[in-house]
């Protein structure tokens, strides 16, 4: 198939997909982001609010952000304890929209002691009785996976917490193609949070597979790294404190980089953690359709130069 071809195909398989998850906008009002199903589960903004965007910052802060994402449409948030104080920040900020909004939490906990814990503990910073998609965090190796659902490992938590309806759904997020394979071949999960962006797809290979093995099992695929461009190479200062890669900051590149990301089937994109990004990202969400071959083009041009952060084995 050729360039030309692969354009059109990509188009059209977007066009089903936005069709088949019944992309609508919320609310009514102004600059409101669209939404779209995720798997199995509800409706989300097509952007998502990771939580390091409300990390070290004061509770005030924190709840302006939150109180302007909510009027933006934003009903996905998603956090883990490894983001700092980001849950004591974002349980107040967020509790007078829990009701209306899709909260998910991770654990990097893979034994069943320390995943019982650390979900209780983010329960009560996150000030809140359930949350609606709880996450095997960062598997990164086989062995991270083959112990969480080894005898005493945290699947056991996340499957009595399911049954006892204080998670709603189970899901991962992964850094490895291979631990993410696994993952899925082990367990039914509802959805992947995983690294979608075209610098790993092109030059890295990474992200592919993991996205038809989801949409084969129906999982919601989540999307992290949308706006990454490269890594920063060893000794160089991070340009950004919440950003460990180099983010993309071409404005016109940054558009066709989350519609590359949202057009592989993702439900969401998480921006980087930096606000001006998060910020960015929501301007950007209300053009979304399939890159064309000028557009494809454009953004292949980017590539030059540019060190995917992830690679596949």
């Amino acid at each position: 198939m050729d360039r030309r071809q692969f354009i059109t195909e990509s188009a059209k398989g977007w066009l089903a997909f936005s069709a088949a998850s019944s992309l609508t906008c919320s609310g009514g009002q102004s600059g409101t982001i669209p939404r779209r199903t995720l798997g199995r589960t509800g409706k989300l903004s097509l952007i998502g609010f990771g939580g390091i965007v409300v990390r070290d910052v004061e509770q005030a802060v924190a709840n302006d952000y939150v109180a302007r994402a909510y009027d933006r449409g934003v009903n996905y948030y998603d956090v883990a304890p490894t983001y700092g104080d980001a849950e004591d920040r974002l349980g107040p900020a967020l509790a007078p929209y829990r009701k209306n909004c899709f909260l998910a939490c991770k654990t990097t906990q893979r034994d069943r002691a320390g995943a019982e814990k650390e979900l209780h503990e983010s329960l009560k910073k996150l000030q809140t009785d359930h949350f609606d998609l709880y996450q095997l965090h960062a598997l990164s190796k086989i062995e991270d996976v083959e112990r969480a659902f080894g005898p005493g490992g945290a699947m056991e938590v996340f499957l009595k917490a399911r049954q006892e309806g204080v998670v709603r759904y189970l899901g991962f997020s992964a850094h490895s193609e291979e631990a993410a394979l696994l993952a899925m071949e082990m367990h039914d999960f509802d959805s992947t949070l995983f690294p979608v962006n075209f610098v790993c797809w092109h030059k890295g290979h990474f992200g592919p597979r993991v996205v038809e093995k989801a949409r084969e099992k129906g999982m919601g695929i989540l999307a992290l790294k949308a706006l990454a461009l490269s890594r920063i190479p060893r000794g160089e200062e991070r340009p950004y404190d919440k950003c460990w890669y180099r983010p993309n900051e071409d404005e016109v590149l940054q558009g066709l980089a989350l519609r590359f990301t949202l057009g592989k089937f993702a439900t969401a994109a998480v921006p980087p953690g930096e606000p001006k990004f998060f910020w960015r990202a929501l301007d950007l969400a209300g053009r979304i359709e399939a890159l064309n071959e000028t557009e494809d083009e454009k953004l292949r041009g980017a590539l030059e130069g540019a060190e995917p952060i992830f690679r596949s084995a």
